[in-house]
């Protein structure tokens, strides 16, 4: 492949981070570029991943469902969230709003708001109090509309008031995560416990984002409420084993870190407790995805130069996210957070990398699948300067995928050979990389089980033939070399070993140690260990002049036949282990659930 220009080489970058559409989407991001600046609100113009300004939204349904028994799990039910509950919870209906006087409307608004602090017992008797529960519902309907619709409704009064009935109906300890049978709760395998107080919960997150969406918001008056005690509060819920709820979490959070300046430190830095406590203790907690979509919009906006705090973030925590069990969870967010910063600060590629090699799955195959996109993601956006410095310890790692029976694994890796930007990486520095990756393609274009493997590999010794075709000379040529001195030093050792076993048997006492193998002649245990020699031989073999010459006709006509084959880049991560009874009450309440994005957006059209 002849060398690319600077200039070709950005095109290719661009050309295939459009194509990729796993990060793209909505989700908690959409105003990144205008909220969630730290100190500095302008962007870089030129992006070279114009698709994925804003980070991968989170899955609301973790598991996918294919048609198994279905049945409605009653007993989900009693590990909701249990509310202290009001004693006097009989409402009565209070006027509309629209329909009484200006005058009256701030007091009535109030009394409104006190009226939805009293709460109800959805858990052990769900059919109590139908009549209030119903009021409440209708009058938390009634104050969206309200202060979607209306102006001049956020006055000084009502800021005490929207926040404390806010922190009433939220603001609880959440129930112990458990499957029905009361094992761990496992986010990739069980069904989520979905909150009985849903009805009210979910108009409570309405009301709330619009009170901070209003034209009349003013974050001066707001910020004697809305504290850090306000936000440790909200970040404890971020565990709610509920995605609806994480998900208009993630939206409050935005809103407020975009709002509040002086709130913005803190956030950060709370968050960064969560993750070191899910890290280094309990590797448990539902709301990772959420908080790192949320830390993607962040990202997206630091200003330049990047401050050492960020840099530190990068490497202490976003870096050992990697080496959690349940990481397939959250990569898709993750992965995106670390690209972000590398498009910010090409310098913190070599880290990075070297940082990904440490925590490299040894024994867990999906997991390594995941490194392998993600590692292909920071090599779209990677500098060539920056490309010379971890090359070869990046295909060192390579060259193990490639040689790995699982043939996902070795097919993954070898789809890096389709992608044009890293194929001119190679090129400019295949004099480094060819040596290093050559031994496991030939030999794995031999013995690999896996015909789809064989012709993978074609391709790509194609495409170093093409590249170099005196360097791939030389590459077998060493090869060749390398085989034969193995093959004298096995010679060699076996012959050492063959003459301690004859000074062995002249001593006068070896008839009386046992023998190695029992029941065997002594010349047979001889005869035996010959036999493992010559079949040991038959797998380290030189290969031969005509093997090369083999080899080479091979590459050609069946890489011809495997061509360039895209990778889907929209397979869903998680997946259900095991077909297990699906809850007909979660699938249909996950799929009517609106995003709060939706429905702002929709709203702000109308306006």
């Amino acid at each position: 492949m002849p060398n690319k220009t600077k200039k070709e080489k950005e095109m290719a970058k661009c050309v295939k981070s459009g194509m990729k559409n796993s990060n793209s989407g909505g989700g908690g991001g959409k105003e990144a570029a205008a909220e969630n600046s730290d100190e500095s609100q302008q962007q870089q113009s030129g992006s070279k991943r114009p698709s994925n300004s804003t980070p991968p939204p989170t899955q609301l349904n973790k598991i996918k469902y294919s048609g198994g028994p279905q049945l409605v799990k009653k007993e989900r039910r009693q590990s909701s969230s249990r509310f202290s509950l009001t004693k006097n919870r009989e409402l009565q209906k209070l006027p509309a709003l629209k329909d009484s006087p200006p005058v009256e409307r701030e007091d009535l608004f109030v009394q409104k708001l006190h009226q939805c602090c009293v709460l109800f017992d959805f858990v052990s008797d769900p059919l109590s109090d139908l009549k209030y529960k119903e009021v409440k519902r209708a009058g938390l309907n009634e104050m969206v509309e309200y202060i979607t619709h209306s102006s001049d409704v956020v006055t000084e009064i009502i800021y005490p008031e929207a926040v404390f009935m806010f922190s009433v109906n939220l603001f609880r300890t959440l129930p112990p995560s458990s499957n029905p049978t009361g094992a761990e709760f496992d986010p990739e395998e069980d069904e989520p416990t979905l909150e009985a107080a849903w009805p009210h919960l979910q108009l409570v997150y309405e009301f709330f984002l619009r009170f901070l969406e209003s034209p009349d918001f003013q974050p001066n008056v707001a910020k004697k409420h809305i504290d850090q005690k306000f936000v440790m509060s909200l970040l404890e819920l971020f565990d709610s084993e509920d995605p609806r709820e994480r998900d208009f979490l993630k939206t409050v959070l935005h809103r407020i870190y975009g709002k509040f300046l002086g709130l913005r430190a803190y956030i950060r830095r709370q968050i960064n407790n969560i993750f070191y406590r899910f890290i280094y203790e309990t590797e448990h907690h539902n709301g990772i995805a959420e908080l790192l979509e949320i830390l993607g919009s962040i990202i997206n906006g630091f200003a330049l130069p990047l401050k050492e705090e960020h840099k530190m973030f990068l490497i202490r925590v976003l870096l050992p996210l990697h080496k959690v069990k349940s990481l397939s969870v959250y990569h898709p967010q993750l992965a995106y957070c670390v690209v972000q910063f590398l498009e910010k600060d090409s310098s913190l590629t070599e880290p990075v990398i070297i940082g990904l090699l440490k925590f490299w799955p040894k024994t867990h195959s999906p997991k390594e699948v995941m490194f392998l996109n993600e590692l292909e993601e920071i090599l779209d956006v990677i500098e060539p300067s920056e490309f010379v410095k971890v090359q070869e310890p990046l295909f060192r790692q390579l060259a193990k995928c490639v040689s790995s029976p699982h043939f996902q694994v070795a097919e993954r890796a070898l789809y890096y050979w389709n992608n044009e930007y890293i194929m001119s990486l190679i090129s400019d520095n295949a004099a480094k990389i060819l040596p290093i990756m050559f031994p496991a393609l030939y030999k794995n274009s031999k013995s690999h089980w896996n015909k789809t493997i064989h012709g993978l590999i074609y391709n790509a010794l194609k495409l170093f033939m093409e590249m170099n075709q005196k360097l791939f000379d030389d590459c077998t040529q060493q090869y060749k070399a390398e085989k034969q001195k193995e093959k004298y030093k096995l010679k060699e050792r076996e012959q050492v070993w063959h003459k301690i076993e004859d000074l062995a048997r002249q001593n006068p006492q070896s008839n009386r140690l046992h023998p190695l193998r029992p029941g065997l002649h002594p010349q047979e245990e001889y005869m035996y260990s010959d036999s493992t020699v010559a079949v040991y031989s038959m797998e380290t073999e030189t290969p031969t002049a005509e093997d090369i010459q083999l080899l080479k006709k091979t590459v050609e006509s069946e890489a011809s036949q495997v061509g360039l084959k895209d990778l889907k880049k929209d397979k869903v991560l998680m997946r259900r282990k095991s077909e297990l009874p699906q809850d007909v009450y979660t699938i249909k309440a996950l799929e009517a659930h609106k995003r709060a994005e939706e429905y702002l957006t929709a709203n702000q059209e109308a306006l």
